[in-house]
């Protein structure tokens, strides 16, 4: 009876994260690896009291748009000029160079050439939500390393664009006229949805947050931002791109304005929230004993990335 009663799950899920995150804190441990653990616990592969996971994974998938939003608030168009050899430079040669050890290892172990595309593709990325989380949990986010990584992980933001465009076209084409093909539409599409963003923000959004400011309501002034943040990652989900992008560039547009103190401090219960149900759906795909059963390949594995990359 549990399993069909979405409130119970519900309370139930947050009872054990405020237990697991607290003894997470006293033992200093990351806040993140207290959600998985939570995953783990309530999940189909823990205790079960969440068989199916597709009930958060949506308001998960909102605390990772939040993410982008806020940190698009803080890097505004010019500082992302200024990042630029973090951004096209370091991020540039992290993802190709992954891409071609990954591929080549790949194919020589007898991968196909899809296969091994797609492998050297998906372990060249990171995780933005856990890098940018454990930086700014450690007051890093701003350091040397900590915007070296951030570029990096932008540029990794921006190539999911292209793969998401071309690893399904190889399932369906090996003609490299058909790839390369759908890869130039993409490329339009990104420019044509940074452009309209830009003037949207440039010649709107700040009247826009003007006239609401002056309204002097803070349910008006938050209900704004909410809609701005979700409305930006639905167009770029509708032109086929990735909804983290379009918040992301909502938030650079927002930067701009004397406003961005004030978003960021409403964005912020919204953001800490559905990112931590992001990793607690994390740990609900976690199975115990497929990682009991190959523990030590999955660690040999999990070495080998972290060196390459």
């Amino acid at each position: 009876m549990m399993n069909e009663h979405l409130l119970i799950q519900i309370v139930l899920l947050l009872a054990i994260a405020v237990m697991t995150v607290s003894i997470s804190r006293r033992l200093h441990f990351p806040p993140i690896l207290g959600y998985i653990i939570v995953g783990v616990i309530v999940g189909p592969n823990g205790f079960g009291f969440i068989d199916k996971a597709e009930n958060i994974e949506l308001l998960a998938e909102f605390g990772i748009v939040f993410l982008l939003f806020a940190i698009g608030l803080e890097f505004s168009i010019g500082q992302m000029i200024a990042m630029r050899r973090q951004v096209f430079g370091m991020g540039a040669v992290q993802v190709f160079v992954t891409v071609t050890v990954i591929y080549l290892i790949a194919y020589l172990v007898g991968l196909d050439t899809n296969t091994s595309i797609v492998i050297a593709s998906a372990f060249a990325l990171s995780s933005t939500a856990i890098v940018i989380k454990q930086l700014t949990e450690q007051s890093e986010i701003r350091s040397r390393h900590g915007r070296s990584a951030l570029g990096i992980l932008i540029f990794q933001d921006i190539m999911v664009i292209p793969l998401l465009i071309l690893i399904p076209a190889l399932a369906i084409s090996s003609d490299g006229n058909g790839i390369s093909w759908v890869l130039g539409t993409a490329l339009l599409k990104g420019i044509f949805v940074v452009v309209l963003i830009h003037m949207i923000g440039k010649y709107l959004l700040k009247p826009l947050f003007h006239e609401v400011a002056s309204a002097k309501s803070q349910e008006l002034f938050t209900l704004t931002v909410l809609t701005v943040a979700l409305g930006a990652a639905a167009f770029t989900e509708e032109m086929g791109l990735s909804m983290t992008l379009g918040a992301f560039l909502a938030g650079t547009m927002l930067s701009e304005t004397e406003y961005r103190h004030q978003i960021e401090a409403d964005i912020r219960p919204f953001q800490d929230i559905l990112l931590g149900l992001f990793f607690v759906t994390i740990g609900m795909s976690i199975s115990i004993e497929i990682l009991t059963q190959y523990f030590l390949v999955i660690m040999l594995i999990t070495l080998a990335i972290i060196l390459i990359k």
